[in-house]
C-alpha cells in the first residue's frame, strides 16, 4: 500500500496533474477539452495523463478518434484514508501537548 501512496502523491505533486484531476470531478472530458486550458504542447500535457493513469488515478478509453479521461475514485479515496488516520494521529499528540503544556502551566513553582 505505501507504494501506490507514494506514486499516487507523487502524481498529484504537480500543479498541472491536479488541475487535470480537478477537472474531472466534474466529469469525463476528451484529452482534447482538457489540453485546451494548459499552455504546453500536448506531448508534454499526455505526459502528465500517463503519469495520473499510471497512479491509477485516471483511466482514458479510446472512442473513434476521441480519448476520453475518467477518473477513478479508489487511490483517492486510499489517500485519503491515509490523510485521515494521520490527522487523528497528530490531533491526539497534540492535545496532549496541550494538556501537558497547561499542568505545567498550573504547577506552582
Amino acid at each position: 500500500m505505501a507504494n501506490q501512496l507514494d506514486t499516487v502523491f507523487a502524481a498529484m505533486a504537480d500543479p498541472t496533474r491536479r488541475a487535470v484531476i480537478e477537472r474531472l470531478l466534474d466529469g469525463p472530458a476528451s484529452v482534447s477539452d482538457l489540453h485546451e486550458t494548459h499552455d504546453m504542447a500536448l506531448p508534454s500535457f499526455m505526459k502528465h495523463l500517463r503519469k495520473l493513469e499510471d497512479a491509477g488515478l485516471v483511466t482514458s478509453q479510446k472512442t473513434g478518434r476521441t480519448r476520453m479521461i475518467h477518473i477513478e475514485a479508489a487511490p483517492m479515496r486510499a489517500a485519503e484514508d491515509w490523510l485521515s488516520r494521520q490527522r487523528k494521529l497528530w490531533e491526539g499528540r497534540l492535545d496532549r501537548l496541550q494538556s501537558l503544556a497547561e499542568a505545567l502551566e498550573r504547577k506552582p513553582q
